[in-house]
């Protein structure tokens, strides 16, 4: 089942562009929930150029999430990570 993107403008917001998204879902390091939040995911991926970026999202349903914010990784997400 191929997963769908819905965006809103403040996903675009930081100037990371849907290819970015695309490929940042697709060579991400990370996912899960946000603390604190319901129905709030993030998962953390690499741009086209190789960068870490970090993207937030509403699942809907199984095979859709609506992305509401993306910028470049934060230093203390990369290391919450490791």
């Amino acid at each position: 089942m191929k997963l769908e993107f819905i965006f809103v403008p403040s996903a675009f917001k930081h100037g990371v562009t849907q290819d970015d998204i695309f490929h940042a879902h697709k060579t991400r390091i990370f996912e899960g929930p946000l603390d604190g939040y319901e129905n709030k995911y993030a998962f953390v991926g690499f741009n086209l150029a190789g960068n870490p970026i970090e993207v937030f999202y509403n699942p809907i349903g199984d095979d859709t999430i609506k992305v509401f914010h993306a910028m470049s990784s934060r230093d203390d997400v990369i290391e919450q990570i490791r």
